[in-house]
């Protein structure tokens, strides 16, 4: 094993709440009179800044006050359902299987972030947990990711990253590290085998990936 520490993604990754990050999309949507996405063109078309695949998927520019409108409700919305989300079914194994430090850095915001991971039994597992703390997300992870790094004390070359999509990966390579994408969370797995990068069904076949990297 040459990576050291594992960074781990939350919403798609450890927490399985595609079907809730689609419904409250879907409520924001409905608010501005959008249409209603489906979860597999959710998957397809979803990215970030998330701004682009609003106006994509409304098929009109959004401005920064009409996205801030947006992802208000959206998070309102997913607050509701938040109580019913579970656990990706191997998320406990996998975290627990490897040998190595490991830290959760999420997009999520960091206060509501903090007590959703403690009420999951998990928070002992990490050596640090960090979610987003401004007020509005939507943003690429890579400064984040860097300043997690750097918060801790770890080399981004010593680093591998799990997350389900395509900007974990971005964030992972931007610090020098390494990334392994879960093909279970936001991202269409298609789009995740056609980018090269490490990919696995499960979060325990991704722990395994990352101890080869």
């Amino acid at each position: 094993m040459t990576s050291k520490h594992l960074v781990w993604d939350w919403n798609g990754t450890l927490l399985d709440d595609l079907h809730l990050v689609v419904s409250s999309t879907n409520t924001a949507f409905a608010a501005v009179g959008g249409r209603d996405v489906g979860a597999d063109e959710h998957r397809r078309a979803f990215r970030r800044p998330v701004a682009e695949f609003y106006a994509e998927m409304l098929g009109r520019a959004i401005d920064d006050e009409e996205f801030g409108r947006l992802d208000r409700i959206f998070h309102d919305a997913y607050r509701v359902g938040l109580t019913g989300i579970s656990l990706a079914a191997d998320a406990q194994t996998a975290i627990k299987t490897w040998p190595g430090t490991q830290s959760l850095l999420s997009m999520w915001f960091h206060s509501e972030l903090v007590p959703a991971v403690e009420g999951y039994g998990l928070t002992g597992l990490f050596t640090r947990i960090d979610g987003l703390r401004a007020e509005l997300g939507g943003g690429f992870k890579a400064a984040h990711l860097a300043t997690h790094l750097e918060e801790i004390g770890v080399d981004g070359q010593d680093v591998v990253l799990i997350g389900d999509s395509l900007d974990d990966a971005d964030a992972a390579e931007s610090v020098g590290g390494k990334s392994v994408l879960y093909t279970g969370g936001f991202t269409d797995p298609m789009r995740l085998r056609r980018s090269g990068r490490p990919v696995a069904d499960t979060l325990v076949e991704a722990v395994r990936t990352a101890m080869s990297l």
